[in-house]
């Protein structure tokens, strides 16, 4: 976080050393300072209208004190040398506005160069661990595990597999906001991680901009072209410029911006916003194009906002479309039903169901392919891994967890958990539970998690708050038992309201 120290001087404060709330109450402050000094303004331009009298003018507007203020330090920088102490060296203005608290991130006046270096060496660094990544090793509870097979012929969809949508027709503006396939939330995505003044200007206009994805390069293009008819922030005309997000990471890594139009409600733009990302990971990404008024002070104006989900986008169709400027609707992360899809596997092996005696007792396999989508509660990037349990067995042995996927929001887990001793009866009793989890340093937060199993309520006759799934769980689940030694293949939301259970 680094702002101006003083006006005109181009001198700058590095408050990156503080904390985040430490942030966000000076960003307050400034912009309670900033909005007094626009009151004041707006008292001098009155006073300068009605007062005559230039001496009694220059008492009630307050001038002779900035005269007098500006004598004094017109030779020496007293006071001055306290905050150069604090300076750390001439940067670069980084992203920061008073309008929009985000843990001490907010709007800022758009730089003219959207090719940031920083930006392409972590997309390399993250595709180049994509490319050397293998499998990893399964996990299995005291015998030694075996990887599915890929291409195993006896896979069984589930009813709930991921049905062939309808792709999304060109020329929409989405604004409630469907996060998932199988359930919507009114607002905006942007809005769970954001805050601040959105209704300062009324939202008016459309923008014109196309989706273009290139299969071999790995790249998406986002083309800007221009803007009609917005509102007029000042006076009868607007500073714009657009800002895009590739959500639910919202953070630098994803954040493109064009260059300023200066005073007009038309602005034409015919900039093409770049990003190195794989297909897999587009598909569980929103996209939040925003348009905003750039002011002084760093005090910009939100003009409106498109956001379009990206999982069931029709890649051919490249041509620019008008799309209406919403408004930014709030909603609250309580109100989240699901926080991104978990694509998985699972399989019931009977004993002696493979030969010679093999395997020597019924197995449980889930096999946890991937997520789509994952959404944390601040934004960002996400450090995610899966922790699983066969309930009722709660202890040491039966959990199990993935490796650990950096920077996704649609990690490949490729991990197969086995679980060995079932007969066929047991599994009316059991419930296999999976956990997604985010790691922030040294701690970790839940995101949400699935639960399969016959969703009775009870296990072994004792009433349980874990049996509680879904019926789309239950189907699941269900299948497997029907289809002893098939893989049964589904999509699942990653629900965020598992009941809690006792450790």
């Amino acid at each position: 976080m680094i702002i101006d120290v003083m006006e005109g001087e181009g001198e700058l404060l590095d408050l990156s050393h503080l904390s985040e709330a430490e942030q966000t109450s000076i960003l307050e402050v400034l912009l309670r300072d900033s909005n007094l000094r626009c009151l004041d303004e707006g008292r001098v331009r009155t006073l300068q209208q009605k007062e005559a009298d230039s001496v009694r003018l220059r008492l009630l507007s307050g001038a002779w004190f900035h005269e007098e203020r500006s004598k004094r330090y017109r030779d020496t920088k007293d006071g001055v040398d306290i905050v150069q102490a604090s300076i750390r060296g001439r940067k670069q203005r980084t992203d920061l506005s008073v309008s929009g608290v985000f843990k001490g991130q907010t709007e800022d006046a758009p730089p003219t160069n959207n090719n940031d270096p920083s930006s392409q060496i972590e997309d390399k660094k993250e595709e180049d661990d994509k490319r050397s990544y293998r499998s990893p090793p399964t996990a299995r509870p005291r015998t030694k595990p075996r990887s599915p097979n890929p291409q195993d012929t006896d896979s069984v969809s589930s009813v709930v597999t991921e049905a062939d949508l309808t792709p999304l027709r060109p020329g929409i503006s989405i604004s409630t906001l469907s996060l998932q396939s199988n359930y919507t939330l009114s607002g905006s995505m942007m809005s769970l991680f954001s805050s601040g003044e959105f209704g300062a200007v009324e939202v008016k206009g459309r923008v014109l901009f196309s989706l273009d994805y290139d299969t071999q390069r790995e790249k998406l293009q986002v083309r800007v072209c221009r803007c009609e008819g917005l509102a007029a922030a000042r006076k009868n005309h607007s500073d714009p410029y657009a800002k895009a997000y590739l959500l639910p990471d919202k953070s630098s890594h994803t954040k493109k911006k064009t260059t300023v139009k200066k005073k007009t409600l038309n602005p034409v733009f015919d900039q093409t916003l770049k990003y190195k990302i794989s297909l897999s990971e587009v598909r569980g990404r929103t996209l939040n194009l925003s348009v905003w008024h750039a002011a002084p002070l760093g005090r910009n104006l939100f003009l409106g906002e498109v956001e379009l989900q990206l999982a069931h986008w029709d890649w051919t169709h490249t041509d620019p479309d008008w799309y209406q400027l919403q408004p930014r609707l709030q909603c609250s992360p309580e109100s989240i039903s699901s926080r991104g899809n978990i694509m998985l596997s699972i399989k019931f092996t009977p004993a002696g169901s493979e030969g010679g005696g093999l395997p020597p007792s019924g197995e449980l396999h889930i096999w946890l392919r991937q997520a789509q989508g994952l959404l944390s509660t601040k934004g960002g990037a996400i450090n995610s891994f899966v922790k699983s349990y066969v309930l009722p067995d709660a202890g040491r042995l039966s959990g199990q967890k993935t490796r650990m996927v950096k920077r996704s929001v649609s990690p490949i887990y490729n991990h197969t958990m086995v679980y060995e001793g079932f007969q066929p009866a047991d599994l009316r009793e059991a419930c296999a539970e999976l956990t997604v989890w985010h790691r922030e340093g040294i701690k970790t937060h839940l995101l949400g998690g699935v639960r399969l199993s016959p969703g009775t309520g009870l296990s072994y006759g004792a009433a349980v708050c874990w049996m509680d799934s879904t019926e789309e769980e239950v189907t699941m689940w269900t299948s497997m038992i029907l289809n002893p030694s098939h893989w049964i293949d589904t999509t699942l939301p990653i629900r965020t309201n598992l009941a809690n259970r006792q450790k």
